[in-house]
């Protein structure tokens, strides 16, 4: 099954959502406005097409109100907002088990502020039944100094996510000058990417100039082989 979601601006193929998707990890950098929450959308309604469940961990931790109506529009949208009590708990577990798509509004301050101390939101982000029946999708909050103020420790769950899950993850995240940083850049490229050379690294100041719906889009090739695979680039117009 294929889903077309876009055109290249170097050729006339156009950009397909493929099974690679449901395994594989995607990473969109973009401003408020430029469609990433669209662009995610469309690989949530591809992963639900292909008949696996997802989890969208909103870290703005909004309201039913405030949560967008494209996500509301699937029979199976169901809206949960984290705590650390037993009543979610028995919610979540029952939602897990009739497979609903899961829509969590989260606060990050939940996540622990010491490297050593598990938080009660990463161990629920790592319970069995959703590493192994759920895609995930993250979305970081707007007051990006909140968030990044344990984006060391975010991190560490995010490795161990991917360690343990069997389908893929996309993160949304806003072009913040974090991204600049070199080691982060590598561990990310190496995270939503693969072990790669040659990787054109995105230049945040390129992103965000870019016109709503367009992306500079990257991508390992096929071929697998023991040491390194290069990086395909190229920019993309997303369709509306």
């Amino acid at each position: 099954m294929k889903q077309k979601i876009g055109k290249f601006k170097s050729s006339i193929a156009t950009l397909e959502l493929q099974e690679r998707v449901l395994t594989e990890n995607t990473l969109i950098l973009a401003e408020p406005g430029s469609g990433k929450t669209h662009l995610a959308n469309k690989i949530r309604e591809f992963v639900i097409e292909n008949g696996i469940s997802t989890l969208y961990l909103d870290f703005s931790d909004p309201t039913p109100d405030q949560v967008e109506e494209k996500f509301k529009t699937s029979s199976d949208f169901h809206y949960i907002r984290f705590d650390e009590s037993d009543a979610f708990n028995i919610a979540l577990d029952e939602a897990i088990a009739q497979r609903h798509n899961i829509y969590m509004a989260v606060s990050p301050t939940f996540f622990a502020s010491k490297r050593e101390i598990k938080s009660k939101l990463s161990q629920m982000m790592q319970k069995r039944e959703l590493l192994e029946n759920y895609y995930y999708i993250m979305q970081e909050i707007t007051s990006l100094e909140g968030f990044y103020t344990k984006f060391e420790d975010f991190m560490f769950y995010i490795f161990d996510l991917v360690n343990l899950k069997k389908f893929g993850l996309t993160f949304l995240a806003q072009p913040h000058e974090m991204f600049e940083n070199p080691r982060i850049k590598l561990l990310f490229s190496f995270l939503f990417i693969g072990r790669c050379s040659n990787a054109y690294y995105y230049n945040t100041t390129v992103l965000r100039n870019m016109k709503p719906h367009t992306f500079l889009y990257q991508h390992r090739v096929d071929n697998r082989s023991l040491l390194f695979n290069n990086i395909q680039s190229d920019i993309v117009y997303i369709d509306d």
